[in-house]
């Protein structure tokens, strides 16, 4: 099976090569402003599938009160605010993120949810917070990031930074297949043509090994298998304490 998920892989690498040469020349930069319009149509139809599984995790976000003030939540990677709806009333939320584009959308989604305080948008990748103080936000929110940042273990490192002690990362991140299954043959096979589609996403990713490996010093997290298309299927979700 090894050797002809390789060879598979192979075919698939040959017949995206004019999306590679694209990249290397700079040609994708337009799908950097569509892409946030994709983003927000998906959002629509993965919160109402996930809708008990947010519900869930979020409601845990009470455990990280400080006695006086709001809830400061820095997230990362915010795309269009697909969190938003699930956050207590009064939070304060500062949103980054690498693509600009997405602007348009967050305000609209940030107007829909009126319950909660904006501080403001940064553009800004997840592994370069230092716009964002030490020890600054009570918690930091990733959801369907990890599979796209450039350097997981950074990014991990810059949470674990702005976090005040006792803070927690929350995150939802979809992982790869079990060795065994088709959909682990499958995610490798398309990769090569997933990875310029859904802007650099990687569904063939270990992440809960990161977070195991990132020095929290509580993890809270499970695998589940999620309502979705089978390429993500396979999710991680939980909080880990700073």
């Amino acid at each position: 099976m090894t050797l002809f998920m390789n060879a598979c892989a192979f075919v698939v690498k040959v017949l995206t090569l004019p999306l590679y040469v694209a990249e290397w020349f700079g040609l994708l930069s337009l799908y950097k402003r569509v892409f946030p319009r994709f983003v927000y149509n998906f959002t629509l139809v993965y919160n109402e599938m996930m809708k008990d599984q947010k519900k869930e995790l979020f409601r845990n976000l009470e455990k990280f009160y400080l006695p006086k003030g709001s809830l400061r939540i820095l997230e990362v990677g915010c795309g269009t605010g697909a969190n938003f709806e699930h956050y207590p009333t009064g939070c304060k939320i500062t949103c980054t993120d690498p693509n600009p584009h997405f602007q348009k959308y967050l305000d609209t989604t940030m107007a829909k949810n009126d319950h909660l305080v904006y501080d403001s948008f940064i553009v800004a990748s997840g592994e370069n917070l230092k716009v964002v103080e030490d020890n600054s936000v009570d918690v930091v929110v990733c959801t369907l990031v990890l599979c796209s940042v450039q350097d997981m273990s950074k990014v991990l490192q810059e949470a674990k930074r702005v976090l005040r002690p006792g803070g927690a990362l929350f995150f939802i991140e979809h992982v790869v297949s079990d060795p065994s299954t088709w959909s682990y043959f499958f995610q490798h096979v398309i990769q090569p043509f997933w990875y310029y589609m859904n802007d650099g996403c990687d569904a063939t990713r270990t992440t809960w090994k990161d977070l195991e490996a990132a020095g929290f010093s509580d993890l809270q997290l499970r695998h589940i298998q999620a309502p979705i298309f089978f390429m993500i299927k396979p999710h991680i979700i939980g909080y880990a304490v700073k």
